[in-house]
């Protein structure tokens, strides 16, 4: 199982379509001009058309399909739910075309009888796209229905309902692609009767590496009522985990709709999606931030030599700061600043700052009351570390403590870190534990909550703080 050649295959059929359905386009285009009507230069103006939809056209489509995140998830794609996507997808790029391309123009005269311009580009490339890219996922589907094509999966659970939850996934009519790899038990004292059936690879506090080492790709949760008192532990155990994670539902969740099917056949599972965003929104997201990260860095070029000489002019010492943050899903990474503090501040151990921080140079303190310090930051953006908004990440020595007072505190991780934050913005920089802690609530609403309406109120914010020099 390949998923980059299946990826391969789903863009060469898209690029090899787009250029097909504009082809068909501009032969039926063609076909219907009334040239006894229309402008003698139309023939003419349709060829030019042409040559430039050739060489933009497969561009343009691909990067509607990828903002969408049809490439994402190539092997589980749902035939009618690919349908809707290619319907949507094609309606809006056909829109946006006809404005850019100004394919509708007065000099085109059509006869009698024939598609609008519009329509007949909507359908053409719709049919033209769908039918190939219906050919891959029917086939890819039947392989996986087959066995030939599968995820490997564990299931966390040892007693009946983990028990009862692999029989109904091994006994369905059509294969749902989960190989299991094994079993993780929650309870050391449990029966572990599923141990008949499935390999025993640990306890709960194994699981990542579990994950790792067996390259599990979903997480099936089948725990009893009794242990649900686990379920925040092992979702905290999971948070770094790209593995899709499905649990079994309970009555109560059947009762109050937290169900939802995605196969008619398969067993209905709660999905816990780790994606907190729309695809597109998602996307969009990124590209906003590589763009407005680039572009500040080098708005800011002149600014940040200004700063550079007032670092080195007001203490010694390098002009860059970095140290070890940690970032999405637990990844460590090297954040930049410019230096705001004398040299060795932390050579007792790490410290947060505070407004009297006598550590903190005065030409220091100036860059932080406007942030100009973390104009770096920019980097790690353009690096992939961190975003424009998202929760500010925190050193692996404090989020130790926080954890053990706040373990929810994990789930921060799902998303990039960021420049700047809700949780910043209500509450400001935080100069101990107790105050991460109290500013985790708003960071925590934002995850429930995000979305580019919300990102954006959050840079407006910002702004307006660094305007009035009130830091944050």
């Amino acid at each position: 199982m390949n998923k980059r050649l299946q990826q391969v295959k789903y863009l060469g059929i898209d690029l090899l379509s787009a250029l097909a359905g504009w082809s068909a386009y501009y032969l039926y285009r063609k076909y219907a001009l009334d040239l006894s009507a229309s402008d003698a230069d139309s023939p003419a103006i349709l060829k030019k058309l042409y040559s430039t939809g050739l060489l933009m056209l497969p561009f343009f489509w691909l990067f509607v399909y990828s903002i969408t995140g049809y490439y994402n998830d190539v092997f589980r794609k749902s035939r009618l739910l690919e349908l809707w996507q290619t319907l949507g997808n094609t309606l809006i790029g056909t829109v946006v075309l006809f404005f850019v391309l100004k394919l509708n123009r007065p000099e085109f005269v059509h006869r009698a009888g024939t598609l609008s311009p519009y329509f007949s580009f909507f359908i053409l490339h719709f049919l033209i796209t769908y039918l190939p890219r219906l050919i891959i996922t029917t086939i890819t589907t039947r392989k996986v229905h087959r066995g030939e094509i599968g995820f490997n999966t564990l299931l966390i659970g040892s007693n009946e309902k983990a028990l009862d939850a692999w029989h109904e996934v091994m006994g369905q009519k059509q294969g749902s692609g989960n190989l299991f790899v094994g079993f993780v038990n929650v309870n050391n004292n449990s029966k572990n009767i599923l141990g008949h059936f499935l390999p025993h690879l640990g306890s709960i506090d194994e699981i990542r590496s579990i994950i790792e080492e067996k390259k599990v790709e979903e997480v099936i949760i089948a725990i009893e009522t009794s242990e649900h008192d686990m379920i925040n532990r092992i979702i905290n155990r999971l948070i770094d985990s790209k593995a899709i994670i499905k649990a079994i539902p309970s009555l109560y969740d059947i009762l109050t709709g937290r169900v939802r099917m995605n196969s008619i056949l398969g067993t209905p599972l709660i999905s816990v999606s780790h994606t907190l965003m729309p695809v597109w929104q998602e996307n969009i997201k990124n590209f906003i931030d590589y763009f407005i990260a680039s572009l500040a860095l080098l708005i800011t070029l002149p600014l940040s030599i200004f700063l550079a000489i007032g670092i080195k002019l007001t203490s010694k010492g390098p002009i860059f700061y970095s140290h070890e943050r940690i970032g999405r899903y637990g990844k460590p990474f090297l954040i930049y600043k410019f230096r705001s503090m004398y040299m060795d501040a932390e050579k007792d151990g790490p410290e947060l700052s505070s407004k009297t921080d006598e550590r903190i140079t005065s030409f220091g303190k100036f860059m932080r009351k406007v942030r100009l310090d973390e104009i770096p930051n920019f980097m790690n953006i353009l690096k992939g570390d961190m975003s424009l908004v998202g929760p500010r990440p925190e050193r692996k020595h404090f989020i130790d403590q926080i954890v053990q007072i706040a373990p929810h505190y994990l789930h921060l991780l799902k998303v990039k870190p960021g420049i700047t934050s809700w949780g910043q913005v209500k509450y400001g920089y935080a100069e101990n534990v107790d105050q991460m802690i109290q500013r985790l609530k708003y960071d925590l609403i934002y995850l429930d909550n995000m979305s580019l309406f919300v990102d954006f109120k959050i840079i407006i914010y910002t702004i307006l703080t660094i305007v009035k020099r009130k830091g944050i």
